[in-house]
């Protein structure tokens, strides 16, 4: 990389906490990062996916660590903040890729189910943030990246608590915004549409709504992981200073068709 495209691209020097980093587009975020030159803390509930997934990136060179961690509580989101700042100290970017997606009919949502999805889709980006953006605040430097979803904009496929909770996210990402834009902290969504990962497993059983669903894209295709490597490294790096409060979809024309 040259030394313009390092000024604008260039995460060298920095740490990035990615939730969910594990796997599907929060594994593809945390790679991109780790190769843009970010040492890299994954999140995750689960020790074997997180330990392949470190051992592919510090076997490429790269700097990278992980961290065990439930989203589930409150009282275990905040062990997983603190605990993420041991491997290389206070972040610069946090990623809020990890998310439950539990779909039953409306009518049969529990308060359990209500009060889980909340939980570690709204509720863990609102802590993790509130507690590494004073730092970054203190420092001149912060990013703030949430994935969000389609179903925080439009309702479909049955979009439920998941739906509400993704609003939420997109919410909290302006409230964000205006709380540390003036600290050089930014906060952005990335809207996927229909994205080949683990979280989507169910849906991907039926062979025709996935095809479906790829025939709503303009590209013709649905998306995968790698397709968020781009983007994840422009709102992580110096050259989006002045984005913040923004949803970037990254969707294949699916918001648009």
């Amino acid at each position: 990389m040259n030394s313009s495209l390092d000024a604008l691209f260039s995460l060298t020097g920095r740490t990035a906490v990615v939730t969910g980093g594990s796997s599907g587009i929060g594994r593809g975020i945390a790679t991109a990062l780790a190769r843009a030159g970010a040492s890299v803390v994954i999140v995750a509930r689960g020790r074997e996916r997180i330990d392949e997934t470190v051992t592919a990136l510090t076997d490429a060179g790269l700097r990278a660590a992980g961290i065990v961690g439930d989203l589930s509580t409150r009282d275990g989101i905040r062990a997983a903040a603190e605990a993420a700042t041991t491997p290389f100290g206070e972040p610069d970017i946090l990623v809020n890729s990890a998310g439950i997606n539990i779909r039953p009919p409306f009518a049969e949502i529990t308060e359990a189910d209500w009060d889980a999805t909340m939980t570690v889709n709204a509720l863990a980006p609102f802590l993790l943030g509130q507690r590494y953006a004073t730092g970054m605040a203190a420092r001149g430097y912060g990013r703030l990246i949430h994935i969000s979803s389609q179903q925080a904009h439009r309702a479909f496929v049955g979009s439920g608590v998941y739906g509400a909770s993704k609003g939420a996210v997109e919410s909290l990402m302006r409230s964000e915004a205006e709380a540390w834009g003036r600290h050089g902290v930014t906060s952005n969504t990335l809207v996927p549409g229909f994205v080949l990962t683990p979280l989507n497993a169910r849906l991907q059983d039926d062979p025709a709504t996935v095809a479906a669903l790829a025939e709503r894209t303009m590209i013709g295709r649905n998306g995968i992981p790698e397709d968020f490597a781009a983007a994840a490294i422009f709102l992580a790096g110096p050259g989006s200073g002045y984005v913040t409060g923004h949803s970037l979809f990254v969707d294949g024309g699916m918001s648009a068709h």
